[in-house]
């Protein structure tokens, strides 16, 4: 094996060799080119195939690099991945704020660039490599600050064939298999190219980068199953109030109260239309993330506003508020509203938005940007998981940011939920595509947990989701609307939900387990080379 690779592949030269200008530059606009096609793949695209050559040509990038310059090729993917992912961070802020996350997040897709080359010598490499890019998105989904896991490859898949695989083990699951075919399509090229050049065809490396290219294609099919959007508890009618904002942008919070009259307005109208016929009652009614921010139990009047129109529609509510008690943090928290007892139940949000809802080292982040302190007083997380009663359907809770960490919404369904509903609040971002990365985020986890997703949002776009992942409904942005459907209500529990973190723990493992061999490959490489190179006293401590 090791004679046929060296065959082929591209040794980085000796640092007197010189090298052609526009040489030296290939490599690093392969690794850029490699994080476009990645942030290309992502809605509101339906380009999810562009992630299997993106990993592709990452791995001709990295494969035998040595370790510097593996880090600054994948720190190149990742500057070219999320800084066009990330620009809706800088819509109302500034350019510095959208710049120091991707610049900070890429740190880590050049770490597991580093892991990637590292174990790019093993047999079967292609797992090994896989499972560190997972290596490299577990550690970004956790820290600082309770990590940041926009970005995970498996919420590009939304509309791909490897969507089956979420229900097998969620998006570390997932997005192995898109990275695993990527790199296996690199490695069957790479062994036909060497076969052209020099007529050796050894069959077993041949056979792995084959296997590495269509199992993960074949395990998405045959997990086709587990994708099942059958009605086992029956069924709810369920309605999303859009109320919209007056404007766009962080101002909107300076009219709190026309946001709830908007969200009143819409659900006085639905029962209008409910009274007349004209659309089904429901069984219970979402209303999206701030959509009062001016707290029920501290303003009589807002209480009043919400209590009139949560009686009109006569089902229960939830209702998006923002609590304030006369000390501590502010609290984002949904409030089942009941038309004759009012609020009878809470859920406040358990991960909150660091830099957003609250500042972490305030005072050193205010020397780059005076922007910190729009968000004047922090909000605190909660620790309850939030299910609720609706009319006898229980529904799980996921607020809006929430919905990109796994254990989130795996924690409602575990606890009884049948539905889960994201409240969100994106006005903050314009038009920008964070709406619609958010949208395939609960689209992904509908088909995870096999769960009807219900999405209010207070500007758009809302939608309505089944458990395979369809979009049945949908609203336009910054457009007031309501949506009825009749849904879906499902309890078993899906392979990805039963397992909960394991799926994960075991491809760490992998990754874990080749970056091992390849660092004890290494040494034994070096201690090997030392008589050859050295001669007698080879071994004796270099000279200063």
């Amino acid at each position: 094996m090791s004679t046929t690779i060296a065959t082929v592949d591209t040794p980085e030269p000796p640092a007197t060799e010189r090298v052609p200008p526009l040489r030296r530059l290939v490599r690093p606009g392969a690794a850029l080119l490699s994080g476009a096609l990645l942030f290309l793949s992502f809605p509101p695209r339906p380009l999810w195939w562009l992630a299997v050559p993106a990993f592709a040509l990452l791995a001709w990038t990295l494969r035998g690099r040595r370790p510097r310059a593996a880090f600054g090729l994948g720190y190149l993917t990742g500057l070219g991945f999320l800084l066009p992912l990330l620009i809706w961070t800088g819509e109302e802020v500034g350019p510095v704020p959208w710049i120091a996350l991707a610049a900070v997040e890429a740190l880590f897709i050049a770490a597991a660039a580093l892991g990637i080359a590292a174990v790019s010598r093993l047999p079967v490499w292609p797992v090994w490599a896989a499972a560190v890019w997972i290596l490299g998105e577990a550690a970004r989904a956790r820290v600082p600050f309770g990590g940041f896991p926009w970005g995970k490859i498996a919420f590009g898949q939304a509309d791909g064939v490897f969507l089956p695989l979420a229900a097998v083990g969620g998006t570390p699951v997932l997005g192995f298999a898109v990275v695993l075919c990527g790199f296996g399509l690199y490695e069957t090229v790479r062994r036909a190219v060497a076969f052209r050049r020099t007529g050796e065809l050894p069959r077993g490396p041949l056979a792995a980068a084959l296997l590495t290219l269509f199992l993960p294609v074949t395990a998405a099919l045959a997990a086709l199953p587990l994708v099942d959007a059958s009605a086992e508890d029956g069924t709810a009618t369920v309605a999303a109030v859009q109320g919209n904002v007056p404007r766009l942008g962080l101002d909107f919070n300076a009219q709190r109260r026309a946001v709830l009259d908007n969200h009143a307005a819409r659900t006085q109208e639905l029962a209008a239309d409910v009274r007349a016929g004209r659309v089904p009652k429901p069984d219970f009614v979402l209303w999206p993330e701030n959509s009062s921010d001016l707290d029920p139990y501290r303003n009589p009047d807002a209480r009043a506003v919400i209590d009139e129109a949560v009686r009109a529609i006569g089902v229960p509510t939830v209702v998006g508020a923002v609590l304030s008690p006369d000390t501590g943090k502010l609290r984002n928290t949904l409030i089942e509203w009941d038309p004759e007892r009012g609020p009878v139940d809470t859920y406040d949000k358990r991960h909150v938005q660091p830099f957003g809802e609250y500042i972490p080292m305030r005072s050193v982040v205010r020397l780059f940007s005076s922007d910190v302190d729009r968000v004047r007083r922090d909000f605190g997380p909660g620790t309850e998981i939030g299910v609720f009663d609706l009319a006898g359907t229980k529904v799980g809770l996921v607020t809006c940011y929430e919905a990109a960490f796994d254990d989130m919404a795996r924690d409602t369904v575990t606890e009884g939920a049948q539905l889960i509903s994201v409240p969100s609040n994106n006005a903050t971002f314009g038009r920008s595509e964070m709406t619609y990365q958010q949208l395939a985020m609960s689209r992904v986890r509908a088909v995870e947990h096999s769960r009807t997703v219900v999405v209010p949002v207070t500007s758009g776009v809302s939608a309505v989701i089944t458990p395979d992942g369809r979009v049945v409904r949908k609203t336009e942005m910054f457009t007031p609307d309501v949506l009825v459907a009749e849904v879906p209500l499902r309890s078993s529990l899906t392979p990805a939900t039963r397992l909960g973190v394991w799926p994960e723990i075991a491809l760490l493992l992998i990754a874990a387990a080749g970056l091992g061999k390849a660092g004890a490959d290494a040494v034994r490489a070096r201690r090997a080379a030392r008589p050859a190179t050295g001669g007698p006293g080879a071994d004796a401590e270099p000279r200063a």
